[in-house]
């Protein structure tokens, strides 16, 4: 018999757990996709699509169907043995304590691990109902969370650093780099598949364990994977990249791939060509520095210049158009809300604008521009390569990232999930349940969710953990991803308990300083974000521990 009696709670907790599931799409979705942004592999408006897909498809179609819901074990149930209400209360709390300080943190743009938020809460949680915390070094423990802070970026760091090292002294500096680079990028594309197989074979929550699926299945299935993709590439990849980036087509774009053995001829037979005289490559060391001092401050908020463009027009065209870094970078207020200004409120032009400004201002908004001389001369200490060799890396970079985002959305969605379906078990059964089924549409719900947070707030984050640390470009992105892949792959068979958005800013760094100059890593911007891992233990507990201990103190007749 249900518990009718708490329906309140069930509600309350169904509310916050539906914040924070946003709150972990606007603030960790962007692990998967900053580096793509600012090294100008993608648009803001592609990355939000993309990840609506991919953090959908991971939660749903990848996501564990039986839930933790009490992470990493970190508190004691014994305490709520016998009172399931009081269970659903700490439950209502800790989602409350982890939904509230994404949000504060993702408004600063802290990027913190939700799975620490998480545990901060319902330490907090643990603490104002006096049940016992696991403190010492165990699995998943506290101190193994706070040790995290230093061994995650660390080992990131260097897996990050060793996979750049290949790109640049194995195609970047070489005598020939753009024809190795063409050699080369197919096995690129393959490891990366393979590394994400691997994932996806053993890490997975859905996946069985690698003992019961067996070390010699799944090396199978990776060598498959590996020259598979090995194989398709340089049917389709290579006489696709040929025709580009050495014939100098620009009629041809990343949908004419499956014209594989056909773009060797002389005039391939194109469906949909793009323009003949379009850029077959873009800058992608394009200088981001505002010389116009009109766009973007250092902490990347935009400001109204002097130099006010044909708003009229910008409202009438592409409301998904994004400018390039040398063009007026105009902000969503501009684009969608200054032209209609004049008229009625309730007239339907403005109200149009208000709605394309709701619904677009999160992926319309600039994340690669600045005005900071400091961050300006430390991206100048990177060194700059061809331009066409980047390119090549476009395709792995956007692959890594896409595969990321969909491992994110399998194991991250349990963080919000998993104290509601510990309060939605425990209404149902009348009883104290930790481990139980978690209801598909739930897991739909989350998984939209955390890609509409990514839509309509990632990009706070995605200006925190792109350029504002250091200068970027297609192939340091992709190693940076790929090396915060490998450190959580390394680190979850080890059982550390490491977070992706650490593992992400410790490969940065790992990357950035393989320009062997210490000031080509922007030092203050590393400490504002180390800042906000400290902070999230602290302050997700002192929230849901506040709450807590006033709901069971509080005065009532």
């Amino acid at each position: 018999m249900a518990l009718t009696k708490y329906d309140w709670i069930l509600a309350l907790i169904s509310i916050c757990f539906c914040i924070s599931s946003f709150g972990n799409g606007a603030n960790d979705v962007a692990n998967s996709y900053a580096t793509s942004v600012a090294a100008r592999t993608l648009t803001m408006p592609q990355v939000g699509f993309l990840a609506m897909i991919t953090e959908f498809v991971g939660a749903v179609a990848l996501g564990n169907r039986v839930t933790s819901t009490i992470k990493n074990g970190i508190i004691s149930i014994d305490r709520f043995d016998g009172n399931p209400g009081a269970l659903m209360l700490a439950m209502a709390c800790a989602e409350f304590g982890n939904a509230m300080w994404l949000l504060l943190a993702t408004s600063v743009g802290y990027p913190v691990s939700t799975t620490q938020s998480v545990v901060g809460a319902l330490i907090g949680v643990g603490i104002a109902s006096q049940a016992d915390i696991s403190w010492a070094w165990d699995d998943g423990s506290v101190s193994q969370v706070a040790a995290s802070w230093a061994i995650a970026p660390c080992l990131a760091a260097c897996f990050a650093a060793l996979v750049f090292s290949t790109v640049k002294f194995g195609v970047l500096e070489r005598q020939n780099p753009f024809a190795i680079g063409i050699r080369m990028i197919p096995f690129y594309l393959a490891f990366t598949c393979a590394i994400l197989a691997l994932f996806i074979v053993i890490e997975v929550p859905s996946a069985p364990s690698l003992e019961e699926f067996g070390a010699g299945k799944a090396v199978g299935i990776i060598l498959g994977v590996f020259f598979g993709i090995l194989a398709l590439c340089y049917i389709f990849v290579v006489p696709y990249l040929h025709r580009r980036l050495v014939k100098n087509d620009a009629r041809v774009k990343f949908y004419h791939i499956p014209l594989g053995p056909l773009l060797w001829k002389d005039d391939p037979p194109l469906y949909l060509p793009a323009r003949a005289d379009g850029p077959v490559v873009i800058d992608y060391y394009e200088n981001a520095y505002d010389t116009q001092n009109s766009s973007v401050d250092s902490l990347g908020d935009t400001k109204k210049g002097d130099d006010s463009p044909d708003l009229a027009g910008l409202e009438k065209a592409n409301p998904l158009a994004v400018p390039t870094a040398s063009a007026r970078v105009v902000s969503p207020e501009e684009r969608f809300l200054a032209p209609n200004k004049h008229l009625p409120v309730f007239h339907p032009s403005r109200l149009l604008g208000y709605t394309k400004w709701f619904l677009f201002q999160g992926v319309t908004r600039d994340c690669v521009s600045h005005a900071s001389p400091h961050l300006r001369s430390t991206h100048a200490r990177a060194k700059h390569y061809d331009n066409r060799v980047e390119h090549l890396f476009t395709y792995a970079q956007v692959l890594s990232a896409m595969l990321m985002s969909i491992a994110h959305g399998s194991n991250d969605v349990a963080n919000a999930i998993g104290p509601w379906a510990a309060a939605y078990s425990t209404y149902r059964a009348n009883e104290v349940a930790t481990k139980v089924p978690t209801p598909v549409w739930a897991l739909v719900i989350a998984g939209f969710l955390l890609g509409a947070g990514f839509w309509f707030f990632g990009f706070k984050i995605i200006r925190a953990l792109g350029n504002r640390i250091t200068q970027m470009s297609p192939s340091r992105g992709y190693s940076m991803e790929l090396g915060a892949a490998i450190t959580v792959l390394l680190a979850s068979r080890l059982g550390l308990p490491v977070s992706t958005t650490q593992c992400l800013t410790g490969a940065t760094v790992g990357v950035a300083l393989m320009n062997f100059d210490i000031k080509a890593v922007n030092w203050r911007q590393v400490l504002f974000i180390f800042s906000g891992w400290i902070l999230t233990l602290p302050c997700a507990g002192l929230i849901a521990g506040l709450v807590m201990a006033m709901s069971l103190n509080t005065p009532h007749l």
